[in-house]
């Protein structure tokens, strides 16, 4: 794509920008007048009352072109000026269009066009002046030349840079989507390869059961029905694993990952944080042990909360909650109070909380983080938690 093309003006724009091309020539078509009255030229009034007007009107009309044919219309318009004091303004106009372009060649035709031709503007309007050199009637139209080159290839060189900013804002806002895309990918393969081992992990305990029931025929009644109500616990939380992991591709199979940290493993995260040097402080009302996909996503908010918190508000008090029962839900909160130090940021949304809420999306969670009317941050995550006997039993 070109970089010098300039786009496409509106009406409005096109409008004002010729009356003020207009508005340019006319101190140059009233002190002709007043130059022809103390000459008292009558021919020559009459040109200047009738056909003056009509070129610089004619002028105007081919500067609405100026963008679709810049080299032909600065030309005309160059060359007509001679003929009109009222065109002045609409020449100044067209230069200034065609050095917009930042062509030098085009630049420098039209601009020894306009030269040349202001030097027949004599011949329209013989106006008694005292004798002055040739080099002094070329300066002033070269003069007014130069300046509106400047002025258009400097508006030029500003549409280029507004253009060039505009696209690099535009490909950095692609890469950064590109980079969150990215980002839920590696999340969603992450939680594919935690699951694949749990998974994996049920079915065999529940292959084994069966076998047991295959090849053990002096079990009592008892025993068989304990084996077949803990082969429909594992199978039921192996389709919840499954449900979890399936359209997710597991990414580079050749290396395993161990299982993850689950809910149980809260307590010692915190304790951790605690030996690291924050303040935090846990308060639970759990009663049960939710599922593993729900305890692992339920560690992972907690840990993303700690991570937050420890990068953005260092010194800050960190108080977690969690709260639930299998058949209502479990509620996980991380707040933290403004920093202590006073430089730090509250926590910003980046791609640890953008992972976050894929994967408590994929639980059929909902995760939301705000900051606090204290400056503070808080990071809360309402999680599934279904009876597990009362899915059994419909």
């Amino acid at each position: 794509m070109n970089m010098d093309v300039a786009p496409r003006l509106g009406w409005w724009q096109q409008t004002w920008r010729l009356v003020a091309a207009a508005a340019m020539g006319v101190p140059a078509w009233l002190s002709t007048g007043v130059l022809l009255a103390r000459g008292q030229a009558g021919e020559t009034g009459t040109w200047f009352l009738t056909g003056d007007p009509l070129v610089a009107l004619g002028c105007l009309t081919a500067l609405w072109w100026r963008r679709r044919f810049p080299l032909a219309v600065a030309l005309t318009v160059a060359i007509a000026s001679a003929a009109s004091a009222l065109a002045t303004g609409a020449a100044l106009v067209a230069l200034g269009s065609i050095s917009a372009r930042r062509r030098p060649v085009e630049i420098g035709i039209v601009v020894l066009a306009y030269v040349t031709a202001s030097q027949f503007a004599a011949g329209f309007y013989p106006v008694q002046s005292p004798p002055v050199s040739w080099w002094l009637q070329l300066a002033f139209p070269a003069l007014t030349a130069g300046i509106a080159v400047a002025v258009g290839m400097a508006i030029g060189a500003r549409r280029v840079e507004v253009r060039s900013l505009r696209d690099r804002a535009e490909s950095a806002e692609r890469e950064q989507t590109a980079r969150a895309a990215q980002a839920r990918a590696l999340e969603r393969n992450r939680i594919a390869r935690e699951m694949h081992d749990v998974l994996a992990h049920r079915i065999s305990l529940v292959a084994m059961q069966a076998g047991v029931l295959d090849h053990r025929g002096d079990l009592g009644a008892e025993e068989s029905r304990v084996l077949v109500r803990g082969i429909a616990e594992g199978s039921h939380q192996a389709l919840e694993e499954l449900r979890d992991v399936l359209g997710v591709l597991r990414a580079d199979p050749g290396h395993p990952e161990a299982p993850q940290p689950s809910f149980e493993a809260i307590p010692g995260l915190v304790a951790d944080a605690r030996t690291s040097g924050l303040d935090v402080t846990l308060t639970t009302t759990v009663t049960g042990t939710p599922s593993d996909a729900v305890g692992r996503t339920c560690y992972r908010v907690v840990q993303e909360g700690l991570t937050n918190a420890a990068k953005h508000a260092p010194g800050a008090h960190i108080h977690i909650t969690l709260e639930g029962s299998a058949g209502g839900g479990l509620d996980v909160g991380v707040r933290n109070s403004p920093a202590g130090t006073g430089s730090a940021q509250p926590p910003a949304s980046g791609f640890g909380l953008l992972g976050l809420a894929e994967r408590v999306d994929l639980v059929g969670g909902a995760l939301d983080h705000h900051p606090t009317p204290d400056n503070g941050y808080i990071l809360t995550a309402r999680l599934p938690w279904p009876n597990a006997t009362h899915e059994k039993r419909t």
